[in-house]
């Protein structure tokens, strides 16, 4: 048995969608590809919106005229903008050492959470605070592993209000299709939540077993 291939089908949209930001970028996400899309998968993928453009793509690997690296430029998602765009971070001196101090300060838990968010330095960045930060950081190696442990911090919180927002209303087989796609993302997360989290954990398994399934 396997997953459904729309299931299938969109979680390779989403990989394709966000290749700019995965490690490894095309390298990674194009063996998924490879390994991936069925001729079931390919025929759902025609459907969604840009999904021609991924099978155009996932044909030129199979054959050879793209590198397993690459990605011919006519086929980058948004049209290559989001590959293009490098967000610049222009703290001054006295904002970098408050980040600096926040990230030291920070302490694991949601007190720490909400504290490092309430930063105003963290506030100005808006929505793509993690990449400027990133980039912020460039030159302090050991503030940047530190911070990696706060963006891990805030992705399981930020899965567990997730998880818990699922379970709390009625489901819809395209919130649950979507849930299978994000399901490793989950079982990444919410063991570090302890026996809380993995009995949140087995109740979203129970709602993607309960989805379709179709023969491999």
């Amino acid at each position: 048995m396997k997953a459904k291939a729309s299931v299938i089908a969109q979680k390779l949209l989403n990989l394709y969608r966000q290749a700019h930001v995965i490690d490894g970028g095309w390298g990674a996400v194009n063996r998924v590809f490879m390994d991936e899309a069925s001729a079931d998968v390919m025929s759902e993928l025609h459907d969604l919106p840009t999904g021609k453009m991924l099978v155009t793509h996932i044909e030129n690997l199979r054959s050879g005229k793209t590198p397993i690296n690459s990605i011919a430029r006519e086929l980058l998602p948004y049209g290559g903008m989001m590959a293009e765009e490098e967000p610049q971070t222009n703290l001054t001196h006295e904002e970098l050492n408050n980040l600096l101090r926040a990230i030291d300060y920070f302490t694991p838990d949601t007190d720490g959470l909400t504290a490092f968010m309430g930063n105003p330095v963290v506030k100005q960045l808006g929505t793509n605070w993690i990449t400027l930060i990133k980039n912020a950081l460039a030159d302090h190696p050991e503030a940047l592993e530190k911070f990696d442990k706060i963006v891990q911090i805030f992705t399981a919180y930020k899965l567990w209000d997730a998880a818990n927002n699922i379970l709390s209303k009625p489901v819809t087989d395209r919130e649950r299709a979507q849930l299978q796609v994000d399901m490793p993302e989950y079982e990444t997360y919410l063991p570090m939540f302890g026996d809380d989290g993995t009995n949140l954990l087995h109740k979203l398994h129970e709602l993607t077993s309960s989805m379709p399934q179709i023969d491999a």
